[in-house]
């Protein structure tokens, strides 16, 4: 058997993350799971570690920045393991803890990672500690992101933006909305941007909160603009309409779809460790020196579970590693969203099963892991569609050719 560990300092990291998850998150995850919409204030103060607020603080963080520039500068050429490595790391830890809780960490939003991506180093300056969330989809747009209606004009010195976005994670409690937005609508997907909207912005209007089956703990929101005004620089990247290109915006989800993938691989580990535990007092023990035809049905299932999360975990840390060593990973991220999405959903679903009443009952967290994974398949792109980039990737077809 292959065992890739974690260098020391992803080590570090993941196990710093399981702590806080353990600590933290785990006690109060079916508090906050029955009390949707609640701000959960045991994390306020995770917002103040993570977000300077006085002037020494600020100094103090920027530089932090500059001794991470010029560390980037000596790694180039070199092989690294970067932020994108140890954030799913990170991630995946603090979900084994609570997926809707991480969500809900302040300054920690789908939005700072598309700002991270492709904003110019004025825009990172000046948003770079704000907490944004991100809007993408639509009342009548969903996985087809380059059939988003929602407009931008510019006047004079100012973007104006129309629309309206749903299922927006943490739009309520952010401050900055990363909004994507058509220059025009007839030139298809090469006219969709990404803009720097403040929650404070003269014509954004919040809407309200959704009900979930699951991530309840996360404040998921729709915002309505109406003639919304922001300054001409807060587009992230260039306005030119660059026919054959989504422009800088599809570079997000390079980022963000391993995160997610990240999520789903946090639960899923969060359901098979119970699971394994509740199973052990019943007398089911797992011995991986047995191949499968030699063990019990259960036990064969488990074998299988985890092999199936393993997979999904490796393609996740590669498709951060790529990212973090400048290498085009946009098959991978698919490949690892879809993976994961799916292995979440099967393992955290099967763990129910397996468990029977236990699984099924509310005196355990299976059955509210078993509903916060089925949303982790679906957002930043469905298995489908994940399934349709990774065929285009391997058959060299634009989505023109193969839809």
């Amino acid at each position: 058997m292959i065992n890739l560990e974690l260098p020391p300092r992803l080590e570090q990291a993941r196990q710093g993350s399981r702590a806080m998850a353990e600590a933290l998150f785990r006690p109060i995850s079916r508090k906050y799971d029955l009390q949707e919409h609640a701000y959960p204030e045991e994390l306020r103060a995770l917002g103040g570690v993570r977000r300077p607020k006085t002037a020494e603080e600020i100094r103090e963080a920027e530089a932090l920045r500059e001794l991470a520039k010029a560390k980037a500068k000596q790694d180039e050429g070199k092989i690294v393991n970067g932020n994108n490595t140890q954030g799913v790391v990170s991630v995946a830890e603090m979900c084994w803890g609570d997926v809707g809780l991480m969500l809900s960490v302040p300054g920690v939003g789908l939005g700072n990672a598309a700002i991270s991506a492709v904003a110019t180093p004025e825009q990172k300056e000046r948003f770079g500690h704000c907490y944004a969330s991100m809007a993408i989809t639509e009342p009548s747009t969903g996985s087809d992101s380059a059939n988003i209606s929602t407009t931008a004009r510019l006047e004079g010195d100012e973007w104006v933006i129309n629309g309206e976005k749903i299922f927006i994670t943490a739009g309520e409690r952010c401050d900055t909305v990363v909004v994507w937005a058509t220059l025009d609508k007839s030139a298809g997907k090469a006219a969709i941007k990404s803009f720097i909207v403040p929650k404070d912005a003269p014509g954004l209007e919040f809407v309200g909160l959704e009900n979930k089956l699951g991530l309840r703990a996360s404040d998921t929101a729709t915002i309505r603009f109406d003639n919304c005004r922001v300054p001409k620089d807060n587009i992230l990247g260039s306005p030119e309409i660059k026919q054959g290109s989504f422009g800088g915006v599809m570079q997000t989800f390079d980022n963000t779809r391993p995160t997610v993938a990240a999520m789903a691989i946090g639960v899923a580990r969060a359901s098979l460790d119970l699971t394994r535990e509740l199973l052990e007092k019943e007398g089911v023990q797992l011995d991986y020196d047995k191949d499968v035809w030699h063990s019990s049905a259960i036990q064969a299932e488990l074998y299988r579970m985890e092999a199936e999360w393993d997979a999904a975990r490796l393609l996740t840390i590669k498709a951060a590693w790529m990212s973090d060593n400048k290498q085009a990973n946009s098959m991978e991220a698919s490949m690892c969203k879809a993976k994961a999405g799916r292995v979440g959903n099967y393992i955290t679903l099967r763990c129910v099963e397996l468990c029977n009443a236990m699984g099924y009952s509310k005196q355990d967290l299976l059955e509210k892991w078993a509903r916060d994974s089925k949303i982790l398949d679906i957002f930043e792109g469905t298995q489908q569609i994940q399934l349709l980039i990774v065929a285009r990737r391997l058959l060299n077809k634009s989505s023109a050719e193969l839809k």
